[in-house]
């Protein structure tokens, strides 16, 4: 089992439309997989809960017991991707002891660049004490095409000293659109840019794992 875990502590980031999708991309191509939502707003059981058949498994643990609860619960499974609660250090710090990968994503823009510190320095304190074992990466989330600022955003996070990806998810209304059917775009609009994108993104996470 691998456990990876979408975190940013800062809302608004993307990280329910990362989750939900790269699960459903890593379980569209074979994996069994389940989605841990440790948000308290339950953003991703409300999506997984419009679908009466629903093909993704998703369960909530908001509390600070993440990384035994997902031990005893999903150990046969070839995957475990965790929504990460914004704001709540103790369940960052459970998801982090949890995971085998932390996915931070983060907007183009300052204040949400300044805002991953907390967060960068919990995730290098548990890499340190795995020996490196840890893998992290920030995804570049909600850009917007042709503008300069999403070009300099992998300049800008340079200072952090963790990789940036070079998948990044772009601000389209087919996202937000998806989401109010319980759905993906991989299911929506399989051929379309934004489907390309995310299995992209899972391709990459992919091979960091590997």
């Amino acid at each position: 089992m691998k456990v990876i875990a979408v975190l940013n502590q800062k809302g608004g980031s993307g990280k329910t439309t990362i989750a939900t999708h790269l699960a459903r991309a890593l379980q569209m191509d074979g994996a069994d997989v389940l989605l841990v939502d440790s948000d308290p707003q339950g953003s991703a059981r409300d999506w997984a809960a419009v679908r009466e058949d629903h093909p993704l498994t998703v369960v909530g643990i908001d509390r600070p017991t993440i990384d035994r609860d997902v031990k005893a619960i999903a150990h046969k499974l070839d995957f475990v991707v965790i929504d990460g609660a914004p704001q709540a250090a103790d369940l960052a710090v459970s998801a982090i002891k949890a995971a085998d990968l932390i996915l931070i994503p983060v907007q183009p823009s300052p204040y949400d660049i300044w805002a991953t510190a907390d967060l960068v320095d919990l995730v290098k304190q548990r890499i340190e004490l795995t020996d490196g074992q840890l893998k992290a990466a920030f995804v570049v989330s909600r850009a917007i095409k042709g503008t300069r600022i999403g070009g300099e955003v992998s300049e800008a996070l340079e200072g952090y000293e963790l990789p940036v990806l070079s998948t990044r998810i772009t601000q389209r209304v087919s996202y937000p659109g998806t989401a109010a059917g319980g759905t993906t775009v991989l299911e929506t609009e399989p051929s379309g840019d934004a489907a390309a994108e995310v299995r992209a993104l899972a391709a990459e996470v992919l091979a960091m794992m590997q």
